[in-house]
């Protein structure tokens, strides 16, 4: 008996479903909790991110615990680019600063693919850092909350 539970939305994905997929993944990355972001992968789980390759879920732990400890300051926002039954596809923007307070935003496209339990199988992330001013953050709510529902996406910031 399978003791691994189901994360819905499951495929195959509708639209609606989709976005709610990227939010629910949005919500959880902006908490900066490892442990809990790994849970939504599958227990093998393969990612490219940048030039880095992972397996499993304690890779996937390990990972964004490194991570979270140089980006402070990480608040996130994911907007799905396009989805079939089982894959999303998502752009994403997230800004972080250095401890010596250089602030970065971080342009990205992300690629994933899901098991039947609407686990996370396959993750393709590409990112680009670019220097920003402090004055020039477009993020703005409580670190390690999720971002408020009134909060412009990355459409109306033209991002």
């Amino acid at each position: 008996m399978n003791d691994i539970p189901s994360r819905p939305p499951l495929p195959p994905f509708s639209y609606e479903d989709a976005v709610r997929k990227v939010r629910m993944a949005e919500n959880a990355w902006n908490t900066r909790d490892p442990a809990k972001v790994a849970l939504a992968y599958t227990p093998d789980t393969r990612w490219r991110n940048r030039s880095e390759f992972l397996n499993g879920r304690a890779e996937v732990e390990a990972f964004l615990t490194r991570k979270w400890a140089v980006e402070n300051g990480y608040r996130l926002i994911k907007e799905i680019w396009s989805h079939g039954d089982s894959r999303i596809a998502v752009r994403f923007c997230y800004e972080w600063h250095d401890e010596s307070g250089q602030w970065y935003r971080a342009h990205g496209n992300e690629n994933w693919e899901f098991d039947a339990l609407g686990l996370m199988a396959v993750r393709h992330a590409s990112i680009n850092d670019v220097p920003i001013d402090a004055g020039d953050r477009k993020f703005h709510w409580p670190e390690g909350t999720p971002r408020p529902d009134h909060h412009p996406g990355l459409t109306e910031l033209d991002l």
